[in-house]
């Protein structure tokens, strides 16, 4: 070897400037036996979430809706602190049906939706990074997330909500609705956090608008939960 040269590492072939790296088969099998088989994944996996979880005080027609949302974050305890207004799912494919938008607060929220269940080639709206939201957050005195639902109003009327990030936004949305904004068919308020999400989740429960909500009381919630949600709303739509 020419001093000043590099041995290559074991598993590693050198073909000038490119590497490919091998795999070797280990002799002994130190990975268990594991199903491959993806629906097989599924179908065990939506059986043992309705074995675990407490559904039974939730519409018949959300289950399906709550047991998406527990596949997303592992926790089969989740359905005890969902609450499902009884109208909820119902809006929500009528919504879909109708071709009625999908806003979301996060573009992760956005960017999860599986746009083949949507069962109209609905939008999936995110104004978050809209160029105007910064200085309409200073001018509101409110974070980016809140400042973005302004941007809404024009196409809020019978929209699906999806939010999974942010109390603020939750938050400011109902404060759109009680200054006369339009309604939307249904409200996903699934904020996670610290701060504010246990209090928007609970406003949003009890406002004067009745609202037609989804709802994780407590901390929990998240972009990936919402996600789950708003395609398990996409699928009973299609079904």
């Amino acid at each position: 070897m020419i001093s000043g040269d590099v041995a290559p590492a074991t598993g590693v072939i050198q073909t000038g400037q490119a590497e490919r790296r091998e795999i070797h088969t280990p002799d002994s099998r130190a990975v268990p036996a594991h199903v491959v088989d993806g629906d097989e994944i599924y179908r065990r996996s939506f059986a043992i979430i309705r074995s675990e979880a407490e559904l039974g005080h939730l519409p018949a027609d959300a289950h399906d809706l709550v047991v998406r949302m527990i596949h997303s974050c592992g926790m089969t305890d989740l359905g005890a602190d969902t609450a499902v207004t009884p109208g909820a799912v119902a809006a929500a494919h009528a919504a879909l049906r109708a071709g009625a938008p999908v806003l979301c607060d996060a573009m992760m929220v956005a960017s999860g939706i599986t746009r083949r269940f949507l069962p109209a080639g609905n939008d999936v709206v995110c104004t978050l990074n809209d160029p105007d939201v910064p200085a309409k957050a200073a001018l509101l005195g409110t974070t980016r997330s809140a400042a973005a639902l302004d941007l809404w109003l024009p196409l809020l009327e019978g929209a699906v909500v999806a939010i999974g990030n942010a109390p603020t936004a939750l938050f400011r949305l109902l404060e759109m609705i009680e200054a006369g904004a339009p309604r939307p068919a249904v409200v996903l308020g699934l904020p996670v956090g610290f701060v504010g999400a246990m209090e928007s989740k609970a406003a949003l429960a009890a406002h004067p608008s009745e609202l037609e909500h989804v709802v994780v009381h407590g901390r929990r919630g998240g972009s990936a939960m919402t996600v789950g949600a708003v395609n398990a709303l996409a699928l009973g739509a299609t079904a």
